[in-house]
């Protein structure tokens, strides 16, 4: 009987650091909702002052690259382009 005790109380444990670990999962998702509109928040406002909100996204693409990354993209998009007659 100490056994089932045992095990019962590993599955009581687990069940428990299940929840523990769901809850803040989901309070992360909280903040990470809260997050996405303090973006859209000052998107809007940019585009409210006459900036291309594109744009900007497109920016802040290329300043999350690593260095060289984004010149390598730049010349190869260049390429293709040409190879398609677009320039």
């Amino acid at each position: 009987m100490a056994e089932a005790d045992t095990t019962e109380d590993k599955g009581s444990i687990a069940a428990q650091e299940l929840r523990l670990f769901v809850e803040r999962v989901e309070r992360l998702e909280e903040e990470k909702k809260g997050i996405a509109d303090d973006i859209k928040d000052v998107m809007s406002e940019m585009k409210g002052r006459g900036y291309d909100t594109k744009i900007v996204r497109k920016l802040i693409s290329i300043r999350k690259k690593k260095k060289g990354e984004h010149e390598e993209e730049a010349m190869i998009l260049e390429t293709y382009m040409a190879a398609l007659g677009m320039i």
